[in-house]
This record gives C-alpha cells, sequence and structure tokens, in this order.
C-alpha cells in the first residue's frame, strides 16, 4: 500500500506533468508513434533519455522535470510531449534504455557462472551494480516504475521485456517452459523489490546479494532434468 511520502511524490509528479495531460486532454499531445522511428526521430529520442538520464543522475526524481528535458536535449516542449506524454512515461522508457545498454555490454561479457542459477545471479548482481554506481538515476526510475498506471503499461511491459530477455541470456535458454517463465517473472519481481529496499536504506548490498542468489536457484529447480528425476 502507498504510503503518505509515496502519495505525496505522486502528487508532485502529477503537478509537474499538469501542463502535458492538459495538452493531451486538447489532442495537441500523442503517445510516441506506433510506427518505426525514421533515423531522425530515432536521434531525437535518444537526445530526450540522454538528458532525462543526466537530470535524473543529478538531482533524482524531482529533478526531472519536462520543460528543463526539452532544452536539454533541444527539443519543443510540445514535440516532448508527443513522445513522451508525462514524466512518469519518460522515466520508464529511461529504465528501458538503460537495461538495453546494460544487455549489451553483458552479451559481450558473458557471466561465467557454472549453472543458471549462478549465471542469473551474477548477471543481475552486475546490474544492480551498474544503477548503484547512479543511485539518484536510480530512485528515479524505480519511483516511476512504482507511480506508473496503466497509461504507462506499455512502456513498463518494455522494461518486463528486456528484464527477461537479460535473466533468458544469462541461461542461455532460447525456449523457456511456462515454469521457467514463471521463475523468471519471480526473480524480477525480487528484484524490483531488492531495489526499492536498498533505494530506502532498509537492506545492505550484503542482503540484497544474498536475496538474489536466493531466488536465483528458482531457475535450477525448473530446469527439465530436474522435474525427470522428481
Amino acid at each position: 500500500m502507498p504510503t503518505e511520502a509515496n502519495r505525496d511524490e505522486a502528487a508532485r509528479a502529477a503537478t509537474a506533468d499538469k501542463a502535458g495531460k492538459a495538452a493531451a486532454e486538447s489532442g495537441t499531445a500523442r503517445p510516441a508513434p506506433a510506427a518505426p522511428l525514421t533515423e531522425r526521430q530515432e536521434a531525437r529520442r535518444r537526445r530526450i533519455l540522454r538528458a532525462c538520464a543526466h537530470l535524473a543522475g543529478r538531482g533524482g526524481f524531482d529533478a526531472v522535470q519536462m520543460r528543463e528535458v526539452a532544452e536539454s536535449s533541444q527539443v519543443a516542449l510540445g514535440t516532448l510531449y508527443r513522445y513522451f506524454p508525462s514524466k512518469i512515461h519518460l522515466l520508464v522508457a529511461t529504465m528501458q534504455d538503460q537495461l538495453e545498454t546494460l544487455h549489451g555490454t553483458l552479451r559481450k561479457k558473458p557471466p561465467a557462472g557454472a549453472t543458471p542459477a549462478e549465471r542469473v545471479a551474477e548477471t543481475l548482481m552486475r546490474a544492480f551494480r551498474a544503477l548503484q554506481r547512479e543511485p539518484h538515476l536510480a530512485d528515479a526510475m524505480v519511483r516511476a516504475l512504482t507511480f506508473a498506471d496503466r497509461s504507462v503499461s506499455p512502456e513498463v511491459d518494455q522494461v518486463s521485456r528486456q528484464t527477461t530477455r537479460i535473466i533468458l541470456d544469462a541461461m542461455e535458454l532460447t525456449d523457456p517452459t511456462p515454469e521457467q517463465l514463471s521463475a523468471v517473472r519471480v526473480i524480477e519481481h525480487t528484484w524490483h523489490s531488492a531495489l526499492i529496499t536498498w533505494l530506502s536504506g532498509r537492506a545492505s548490498i550484503a542482503q540484497v546479494k544474498t536475496d538474489i542468489e536466493t531466488v536465483c536457484r528458482l531457475m535450477d529447480l525448473t530446469a527439465p532434468e530436474s522435474a525427470d528425476t522428481r
């Protein structure tokens, strides 16, 4: 259940996005295009995401103001709202972009564990340490995920799919069973929860590592050979 502090934070986010929502209601703002972006549009989108990450990294959730993002990325405010209807949309998309960059790094240097559980745990701890280097950015992105409502579902789904791809790559698995996909979802939930508890100062890095290693053992339990020996 959201705390009073979280409700206040969400209210501030709503206030910050008031202009964008008003534009959306008047029909002057639209969600990001469904069609593939042109090279120029993609370059503009990447500038926006970089500006968002820079502002969040410097000052956290409150530092991401849509007008400042527009100025930093050299796009009109109305254009920014056409790509991202609110700062919550923008920060969740920024998290997906950060995970995609991390995925590329992991592919260049895959985890070296002997079992799927070891490789997934190593991968998620590397992801955690990458976020640890940018605590303000991590806090802003996780808050956005927490505040996201149904209107942000496409962006949240992209974050989930990217996380799933990272975990499946670590498992060296291309055709997961329903049981394995269920385990992946539980691992994702635990990782997200571990981020929240660490960011709020309620868990140490050692505790996070223990929790992640524990939940990742689900991958070994759901391996087909394990099922055959039961």
